[in-house]
């Protein structure tokens, strides 16, 4: 009995070294553009010091997108490996349930240990994991809650911890590692809550960037009078200029960073952007800093426990974030900043240090291309595809050439109209159908300034915008009405439909919806 035992124990140890650990890290809100290995005007601040080496020793990847830049979508898209309207999540009130997390339930089957720690923002119970310890709904920076397995039903079995969050998620997935079952490979999704607003920041950083001069973005102060956007971002004569999509400057005069961080309204208007950019980065980049100093101290355990090099690693965030550009804070939108995902991977024994993918990959592909170095098969339900002949340096065959979003909140929160479009490698189309889900526009503004509040979602103008990425990479000049690119729209709108009625994304089930669409297309 005692060989058997044993023979049983050397052929579980034989199978695991076959098989990676898989370290997925995913913060909140952190752009590509506050990345110091994507270069831009941020990098020479250093950032970033961790994750810079970690894309040198590894792969970095320029063209990851979501498929709906909002925390709680994204993060069911990741589970699922589905599209919104396929997995059901399409705003901040959709919940996913156990049965739907076919991920980490995948990853069993393949003889992984999973565990999930952070930020869940899902609602449901992580309860296809092994192990869990997540914040309760956005959680809090300082002495943050988690809830646990436990002996009480979820919601209910409340574990407190003193600390700041980036330090005490680190510390619980260090522990569950040191403590974890040692004879499995390991699937642990570690997950982030900062740098998500209102950006608290440990004290240790308060001295990080504080005499230090933002680098601006260029668009900040003024955009191309006869240029960027379109009657449904801008209103017929830049009516809506004050109503959609919250700023920095004084443009938006509900929710805009100089309020926020209470700059002087007395302040002129270049003055009263210019102080509550400054604030706002450097609030946002300290919380970043937190995250990148606590992956140091992750990979360091790793490396010396010898799990370094047999551990796929990967670093994102559950989508970007607009920090300036056009005057803009937060995500939801489909521009550049806002839609693209930093997305960053190490794993000698097959990525070469040092590469760089321009692969058109959106967050439907994580978990399928996970499962496959996993040793296992993505089930037929996933809408995403494995990349992971990439990582090898291999052409991907039959690869998408464009990639398909959608934001539903139309204007709530932070007043984007709802849109959908499609990226290539260059360019972009983007149909505002400005309109809400619910016909009668019923909504609930859950912003500080009025919590809680009921209030009706209007209608505003539909309308499209066209970018030429490869001359226009700040998409600063909507050539829609541009006759030079009409047969090139022309192509766009018939891919942007294949893929939506391929991806059972059409809204025959939203007449009011439906009826926008037809009438401007």
């Amino acid at each position: 009995m005692q060989r058997l035992i044993a023979l049983l124990a050397l052929l579980a140890g034989v199978a695991h070294a076959a098989k990676p650990n898989i370290l997925y890290i995913m913060s909140d809100d952190h752009t590509s553009q506050a990345v110091g290995a994507y270069g831009g005007r941020l990098a020479k601040l250093n950032p970033t010091p961790t994750l810079d080496k970690l894309a040198a020793e590894g792969m970095r990847f320029d063209r990851v997108f979501c498929t709906n830049s909002i925390c709680t979508p994204s993060r069911a898209t990741i589970l699922t490996g589905q599209y919104s309207q396929t997995n059901g999540v399409t705003d901040l009130n959709g919940v996913l349930p156990p049965e739907r997390h076919y991920l980490p339930q995948e990853m069993k089957k393949a003889g992984y240990l999973t565990a999930m720690i952070g930020k869940w923002h899902l609602e449901a119970e992580p309860a296809s994991f092994d192990y869990y310890k997540v914040l309760p709904g956005q959680g809090k920076y300082f002495d943050p809650d988690f809830i646990a397995r436990g002996d009480k039903d979820w919601p209910n079995n409340v574990v407190k911890h003193e600390g700041y969050v980036s330090d005490v998620i680190t510390d619980i997935g260090l522990d569950w590692l040191e403590k974890r079952d040692k004879t499995k490979p390991f699937f642990l999704m570690l997950h982030h809550k900062a740098p998500h607003d209102m950006f608290e920041f440990a004290p240790r950083y308060a001295d990080y960037l504080k005499d230090t001069e933002i680098p601006e973005p260029d668009n900040l102060y003024d955009q191309p009078a006869a240029g960027f956007g379109s009657v449904a971002t801008r209103g017929e004569n830049d009516s809506l200029v004050h109503r959609i999509g919250t700023s920095i400057s004084k443009r938006h005069p509900v929710r805009n960073y100089g309020i926020d961080f209470n700059i002087s309204p007395g302040l002129d208007e270049h003055e009263y952007t210019h102080q509550a950019y400054q604030e706002y980065l450097k609030r946002y980049l300290r919380c970043v800093k937190s995250v990148d100093d606590n992956l140091a101290r992750l990979f360091d355990y790793l490396k010396k426990n010898g799990l370094l090099d047999n551990t796929v690693i990967i670093y994102t965030s559950d989508q970007g974030m607009m920090l300036g550009e056009h005057d803009y804070i937060d995500k939801r939108w489909m521009y550049e900043e806002s839609m693209r995902m930093p997305f960053i991977m190490r794993y000698p024994k097959l990525i070469k240090a040092g590469t760089v993918n321009s692969d058109l990959i959106n967050n439907t592909d994580f978990a399928p291309t996970m499962l496959e170095l996993a040793g296992a098969k993505a089930p037929p339900q996933m809408q995403g595809r494995s990349f992971e002949a990439a990582l090898e340096g291999k052409a991907l065959t039959h690869w998408r050439t464009a990639t398909y979003y959608r934001y539903w909140m139309h204007l709530m929160h932070h007043d984007n109209p709802a849109h959908f479009g499609i990226r290539t490698a260059d360019s972009k189309l983007i149909f505002y159908y400005s309109q809400a889900e619910d016909e009668a526009g019923n909504g609930k503004l859950t912003m500080p300034w009025k919590k809680g509040a009921s209030y009706k979602i209007e209608p505003t103008s539909p309308a499209w915008e066209f970018y030429d990425l490869s001359t226009d990479p700040q998409e600063m000049h909507n050539q829609y009405a541009n006759p030079e690119y009409a047969a090139k729209i022309s192509e766009l709108k018939a891919e942007l439909k294949r893929q939506r009625e391929e991806l059972h994304e059409g809204d025959e089930s939203r007449p009011h919806i439906q009826k926008v669409i037809d009438q401007n297309w």
